[in-house]
C-alpha cells in the first residue's frame, strides 16, 4: 500500500504537506499546482486514506452525486431518494447514504457519482472530494477511474424499429429541448443522436422537429407550432418529462387522442420528476441497472479496497406501453 512518505518524495514536498492536503486542511497555505500533483500522484500510487480503510467499521457511506452537467440546479434529482432501496434490494444493507454535490462546494464523501462530461478544473475538484469515483456517460479514455458507458443510440434504434417496423407509423418526429448556461449544455448530444438515428432509417424531417427549452411551457408551445405547422407526425418522440408535460396538455386541448390519433414516446434520462404517465411506451436512459452497477462498483472500492479499475458498456432501453 502506498505511503504518504512515498507521495512526498515524487512531489517534492513535506510528508506533512501531503498528510494536509489529502485531509483536505482548508488552513494550509500551498498553491493549486502542489494540490493537484499531490492528488495526482496520490492517485496513480492507489493511496488509500486511512478513513477509507477503515470504511467496513463505519455505520454510514455517503457516497456524493455530481449531476451538474445533466440537471439544472434548479431541478430536483428525485432519484437520490429512491437509491437507499436500491441499496437494500442488493445487499440488504442500508448503511449508505447519497448526497447530491453542488459544483465547487467541498464536501465529506466516502465515494463520487459523477453524471456528464466534466472540464479538468471539475476532475480535479472530484479528486480532491473522494478517492472512488465512478464516471457515467463520461467515457474517459485514460481509465484512471470507473466508468460506465451508455448505448443511447440502442435505445433510439429499438424505438425506431418498434414504430416503422412493428406498429408501421409512416412518419415520426420529435418534440425537445436544449439547455445552455456557459458550461452547462443539456440535450445538444442528444439531439444530435436522435437525428443521426432518425436520418440512418431515412426517417428524418427538419420539419417534423421542434425544438426549444426543457420546460413545460416550451413543451406546450412546441407541440402547438407542430400541430399549427401541418407537419405533425404520426407518432413523436418527447424529449424529457418536463416537456412532455406541455406537449401533452397541448394535444388533450386540441382534442387529440392518445394513440388513436398521434403516437407519443416519452425519453426518460435521469429521471428528474414523478412520471405522470407511468403505462406510457419510453426510451430509459439511465434504468435502476445503471445505478445499480454504479452502486456495486462504489462499494467494491470503498469496502473492499478494488484498485483495477473497470468500464462498462450498458444499453439504454426501450419500454413498450399504451401510448405508441
Amino acid at each position: 500500500m502506498a505511503t504518504i512518505k512515498e507521495i512526498s518524495q515524487l512531489a517534492d514536498v513535506s510528508i506533512t504537506t501531503v498528510s494536509r492536503v489529502l485531509n483536505q486542511d482548508d488552513t494550509i497555505v500551498v498553491s493549486p499546482e502542489v494540490k493537484k500533483r499531490i492528488f495526482k500522484i496520490a492517485h496513480e500510487l492507489k493511496y488509500v486514506p486511512p478513513r477509507m480503510r477503515h470504511t467496513q467499521k463505519k455505520r454510514e457511506i455517503v457516497i456524493g452525486v455530481a449531476d451538474w452537467h445533466i440537471i439544472r440546479k434548479d431541478r430536483t434529482n428525485i432519484r437520490l431518494s429512491s437509491l437507499d432501496l436500491i441499496v437494500k434490494s442488493m445487499s440488504g444493507n442500508s448503511d449508505v447514504r447519497f448526497e447530491r454535490m453542488d459544483k465547487g462546494m467541498p464536501g465529506q464523501y466516502d465515494g463520487i457519482m459523477a453524471f456528464g462530461v466534466f472540464s479538468q478544473e471539475e476532475m480535479e475538484f472530484l479528486r480532491m472530494q473522494s478517492y472512488a469515483i465512478v464516471f457515467i456517460n463520461s467515457d474517459p479514455k485514460d481509465y484512471e477511474y470507473d466508468s460506465i458507458v451508455m448505448d443511447f443510440n440502442k435505445g433510439i434504434h429499438e424505438m425506431l424499429s418498434y414504430l416503422v417496423d412493428q406498429k408501421k407509423y409512416r412518419s415520426v418526429g420529435y418534440i425537445g429541448g436544449l439547455y445552455d448556461e456557459g458550461q452547462v449544455k443539456i440535450g445538444y448530444r442528444r439531439l444530435e443522436g436522435i437525428r443521426a438515428a432518425f436520418t440512418q432509417r431515412g426517417f428524418y424531417e427538419e420539419s417534423c422537429f421542434f425544438i426549444g427549452d426543457i420546460s413545460k411551457e416550451s413543451g406546450y408551445e412546441l407541440a402547438k407550432k407542430a400541430m399549427e405547422s401541418g407537419c405533425l407526425p404520426e407518432a413523436v418522440l418527447l424529449g424529457s418529462e418536463e416537456v412532455a408535460e406541455g406537449a401533452l396538455e397541448a394535444f388533450c386541448d386540441a382534442g387529440l387522442r392518445i394513440p388513436k390519433d398521434i403516437a407519443v414516446v416519452i425519453y426518460k434520462d435521469i429521471e428528474t420528476l414523478e412520471s405522470k404517465w407511468p403505462s406510457y411506451t419510453k426510451v430509459r436512459m439511465f434504468p435502476d441497472i445503471v445505478w445499480q452497477t454504479a452502486i456495486k462498483l462504489l462499494l467494491e472500492q470503498i469496502r473492499e479496497g478494488r484498485k483495477d479499475n473497470m468500464t462498462i458498456f450498458l444499453p439504454t432501453k426501450l419500454e413498450v406501453g399504451d401510448s405508441a
